[in-house]
């Protein structure tokens, strides 16, 4: 079982789809048919809860080396270990041999399981639309629901490969040499699923905790953004605005407040309860050495991803534009305090620095001292210690002392993410005061001065806050993707001769724009003899 979305318990389960014959109309006393599941609203809702966990499978599916923050200048895995959250990822990142096509799918890839997703849901589809006998209301509203989900298998499939094959509810279309289809009309395909979505799905208060109007319009501008399909963009962010969504006025309540509990920035929200043993292992992952220690539990976790110098630099002072750092980067290094005090809110929501509070006491991330210190690629295994002085912060409930699991809500889209999508659609649409109003909206809720900006400024300027409100939430690596930034960012970080390197990433594998797709599993090519591999592979 899981909770989802906004706060609603659904009892995910999997139904026999068993085929009746068509000369014999009976009811089988053994199983469900296809019919009995899908002709009563009841029924039907039951079982489109079960298609409703691929919205957290998709999410935890990014990678799976830990969070794709990882292959950027975001995060380190600490640890050397042979493992996923440990050497994977930083493999993953600066190569070798071993990153072949198929260990890159292993680990990057989702192709079998999004296709195996898909067609779950385009059996709904058909069946919902063969045997529901509930009201053309209802029936129409599940299908929406239906039709979200299924945008959302194909927007990730989008993204990691471009052209792919496209299937609908019409089950005899599935043939075992289906050639892919342009990139575009996977996208025509994307967006008419989620208008479909839009227009049948009630808003939120009407939807009692399933999948909304809301929901759709703000995964549009989401996904039109990628597709750059800027206007889409535009008017489905105004939707979302007319529904009555806002920024919390706490930037860390955004992200970590239950929408039962009054968020009214997150749209779209994965919940969770230590009361029915729904939890999740975010806290296990990146808590400090410390929280374990004091309950007894030495080494047990954490630690094994922590934010980068880079990222920490990222963040502005309080009142507006960045500290010196360089005192910091000398070989002779200095005893001078770093700014963390006199850095702007969203820092200390998301990250933790030496001495910060937490948990009623102070962060201590130095050797032989309560969280510790590991250096990476000597110490196998960070038992909670950090390989670059800071932990994580975003991701991790602080009133969690038994860091048995975690219950704290996954937050998959919240109406920043809806405002910065905007004011990147308005850029390119030549619309500035639209794309600098959204801009000074989410500054403004961490106090933060604005100035409007124009052309290359603006630009920086979007890019700037989306690194900094969405960090850690699985943005940053698709996001230098779809800029272009991907192989500058990554190869700077293992050149010498950049102020950006990183001794971490001095083997790092040189990125190429061929190896941004992700490959197309061996398997697929083997059994579908119209795919052609993805280039770099």
């Amino acid at each position: 079982m899981k909770k989802i979305l906004a706060g609603l318990f659904v009892a995910g389960a999997l139904f026999s789809f068993s085929a009746c014959s068509e000369f014999l109309d009976m009811t089988p006393t053994d199983r469900v048919s296809d019919k009995t599941i899908w002709e009563t609203t009841e029924a039907a809702e039951y079982n489109v809860n079960y298609l409703y966990s691929y919205l957290i499978d998709i999410v935890n599916g990014q990678s799976g080396l830990g969070l794709t923050e990882s292959l950027t200048d975001m995060l380190k895995y600490g640890s050397y270990n042979y493992n996923s959250h440990c050497y994977i990822p930083s493999e993953m990142a600066y190569g070798g041999t071993v990153i072949t096509s198929g260990y890159v799918d292993v680990y990057m890839g989702f192709w079998g399981t999004m296709y195996t997703a898909i067609r779950k849901t385009n059996q709904a589809i058909f069946s919902l639309k063969n045997y529901g006998q509930m009201s053309n209301e209802d029936k129409l509203r599940l299908e929406g629901e239906l039709r979200f989900l299924r945008a959302n298998m194909y927007f990730d499939l989008l993204k990691r490969y471009k052209d792919i094959i496209i299937y609908d509810e019409d089950m005899t279309a599935y043939t075992k040499n289906k050639a892919v289809s342009k990139e575009s009309e996977g996208w025509d395909f994307v967006q008419s699923d989620l208008k479909f979505a839009a227009e049948n799905l009630p808003a939120k208060a009407e939807a009692k905790g399933r999948i909304d109007k809301g929901m759709a319009y703000a995964f549009t501008t989401r996904a039109m953004l990628y597709a750059k399909r800027y206007d889409a963009v535009i008017a489905a962010a105004n939707e979302v605005e007319k529904l009555g969504y806002k920024l919390e006025g706490n930037f860390e309540d955004a992200v970590k407040q239950p929408i039962n509990n009054g968020n009214d920035e997150a749209i779209l929200q994965y919940t969770f309860s230590y009361a029915d043993g729904v939890t999740h292992s975010l806290d296990f992952y990146y808590t400090p050495a410390g929280d374990y220690t004091l309950i007894g539990q030495e080494s047990a976790g954490g630690g094994y991803g922590t934010p980068t110098q880079e990222m920490v630099e990222s963040f502005e002072l309080a009142t507006g534009g960045f500290p010196d750092w360089s005192q910091w980067h000398t070989a002779e290094g200095t005893t001078v305090t770093p700014p963390y005090a006199d850095l702007e809110p969203r820092f200390h929501a998301t990250v933790l620095y030496n001495g910060a509070p937490w948990k009623g006491r102070k962060i201590e991330p130095y050797i032989n001292d309560l969280d510790g210190w590991a250096t990476w690629r000597v110490e196998r295994e960070p038992k909670g210690k950090t390989t670059t002085g800071y932990y994580l912060k975003k991701l991790v409930d602080e009133k969690n002392t038994a860091l048995t699991g975690s219950e704290m809500p996954i937050t998959i889209m919240r109406y920043a993410e809806v405002l910065l999508n905007k004011a990147e659609a308005c850029y390119h649409a030549e619309d500035a005061a639209g794309a600098n109003a959204a801009i000074k909206a989410i500054r403004s809720r961490v106090g933060l001065p604005y100035t409007d900006k124009a052309g290359e400024n603006l630009w920086a300027a979007i890019r700037q806050e989306r690194k900094v409100e969405l960090a850690f939430e699985g943005f940053r690596f698709w996001d230098l993707v779809r800029h272009g930034k991907a192989v500058e960012v990554h190869n700077a970080m293992s050149d010498p001769s950049s102020p950006r390197y990183d001794k971490y990433w001095q083997s790092r594998r040189p990125l190429t724009e061929e190896t941004i797709l992700m490959p197309i599993p061996q398997e697929a090519l083997e059994n579908n003899p119209s795919l052609v591999q993805n280039p770099g592979y």
